[in-house]
């Protein structure tokens, strides 16, 4: 049975949309096989979809709103003819976007979220005509920015926080509200997608042991459903700073490295946004803790204390 698979030229397989996408198709036959041609598709789309947990009933009947076409191309690679058997290697070239075309035809990082995906997928056809079926292989290809989203030459930006039980808008356990807790540091909120998420963090007083300091970091994906907007929060990853009950006035670093799929530039577009936050959880040790050990991290609970900022995620050179 003849097989076909797509190799790209780069094994991290990122692309910008002004460079060429390389690579070649190869092609394994135990026999000669004839072919009407060869032919590449290209196609780079927004996926969009609408849980009911996000969403109320009306809203949930509709399910997938329609995908966001980026690219649609389609170009034929080899004229007809004949492949013989064994290996066969054919180099492949595609133009991702014509010079000509304007910024009207955007192309947004790939991004593969809980609601909103962005994908670029590449096409390799080997047309057999009707009495036999077409041999076809895929391969998705990663897109980043061809420029600096910021015009500005870029430096991070650092915002004070401050935790106590004053600052906290939910309810927590007796003992920590009368206890009293306060933890102070910086974090950035404007960062480089090739940069960790950096600062520092001192817990000055807690009269209550601690269990853990994590940083949660979270997507926000909002998307356009006729005239309304639903928004969902969820979470991406968790980095625990400290564990136990540790000392009083000792600086912490906070170093939070970026996963490469699950994120991408701050998008504002008009159907849809992605945007993210980060959030810091001091774990107070409780008994109470242990009952509820798989819930989600970042819901508010009473032997909890949080702090959530927003993140600008941007690409630099």
């Amino acid at each position: 049975m003849s097989r076909i698979e797509l190799k790209l030229s780069r094994s991290d397989r990122i692309y910008r949309p002004s460079e060429l996408l390389q690579g070649k198709i190869v092609i394994k036959s135990p026999s000669s096989i004839s072919h009407y041609g060869i032919r590449l598709t290209l196609n780079g789309s927004v996926s969009l979809q609408v849980r009911g947990g996000s969403a109320g009933v009306i809203e949930s009947l509709y399910g997938v709103v329609k995908p966001i076409s980026i690219v649609k191309k389609s170009v034929e690679n080899t004229s007809s003819g004949k492949i013989t058997s064994g290996t066969t290697e054919i180099p492949f070239s595609i133009v991702l976007r014509q010079r000509q075309e304007d910024d009207l035809e955007r192309f947004y990082e790939t991004f593969h979220g809980a609601n909103i995906s962005i994908q670029y997928l590449v096409t390799a056809d080997i047309m057999r005509g009707y009495l036999h079926k077409s041999i076809s292989a895929t391969v998705e290809f990663i897109i980043e920015s061809d420029k600096a989203d910021l015009e500005r030459p870029f430096s991070p930006e650092m915002v004070m926080f401050y935790i106590t039980q004053d600052t906290q808008k939910h309810p927590l356990l007796p003992e920590l509200k009368s206890g009293g807790f306060r933890v102070a540091g910086k974090i950035s909120t404007l960062c480089s997608l090739l940069d960790p998420i950096s600062g520092e963090l001192t817990v000055e007083t807690s009269a209550f042991p601690i269990c853990s300091i994590d940083i949660h970091l979270l997507r926000v994906e909002s998307i356009l459903l006729g005239e309304k907007i639903v928004t969902e929060t969820s979470l991406i990853q968790s980095t625990q700073i400290a564990d136990g009950d540790i000392c009083r006035n000792l600086t912490l670093p906070i170093y939070v490295i970026l996963p490469r799929l699950l994120t991408c530039p701050t998008v504002l577009a008009g159907p849809f946004s992605i945007e993210f936050k980060v959030c810091l959880v001091i774990s107070f040790q409780s008994e109470l803790s242990k009952l509820h050990s798989k819930s989600d991290p970042t819901t508010p609970r009473l032997w909890l204390a949080m702090e959530t900022l927003p993140l600008e995620l941007v690409r630099t050179k």
